[in-house]
């Protein structure tokens, strides 16, 4: 028994140690943003903005077709919104039992499949509910020709390992 305390290492910690470490984990990852993922998310983001902005400045609420298109637009916007955050924070480091390359690629493709519909949608009711050449007509039409350009499908160079 007297061998005992010489044997027993004790090591105390304080709270304020594991809080900073926590603190610090979430420094944004500025490579990520010069990456070529971050820079075609970044392009999803301004083109999705530039999307629901030119829909939302017309009556889009009095036509149904619009009303998808605003809502593609607008929900596609926001998860991009979440997804950047997670890679720019390095979150989905965190959560590590999510497999993040299949889950953006399930979200690509069907992000893909919303988009077309929302560019059938807009593009076959430009001429439906709009003068040619008045304002509401050319922001349809934007949004039409902006809606093809937001191509989430090239966010899949870097999905799969």
């Amino acid at each position: 028994m007297a061998e005992f305390p010489s044997k027993v290492s004790t090591r105390t910690s304080s709270p304020a140690q594991g809080a900073g470490a926590s603190v610090s984990a979430l420094r944004p990852d500025l490579g990520f943003v010069r990456s070529r993922l971050g820079a075609l998310m970044l392009l999803q983001l301004v083109l999705g903005l530039l999307v629901w902005a030119l829909i939302a400045d017309t009556p889009y609420h009095l036509y149904p077709a619009y009303g998808w298109v605003m809502f593609v637009a607008v929900f596609l916007w926001l998860v991009t919104i979440v997804f950047f955050i997670l890679y720019l924070f390095q979150l989905h480091m965190k959560l590590y039992m999510v497999p993040w390359p299949l889950v953006l690629m399930i979200f690509n493709i069907s992000a893909t499949v919303l988009y077309v519909t929302a560019f059938i949608a807009c593009s076959a009711a430009v001429d439906l509910t709009s003068l040619r050449g008045t304002r509401p007509y050319n922001q349809r039409a934007a949004a039409s020709v902006l809606i093809t350009s937001r191509r989430p499908e090239l966010d899949c160079v870097r999905c799969l390992p």
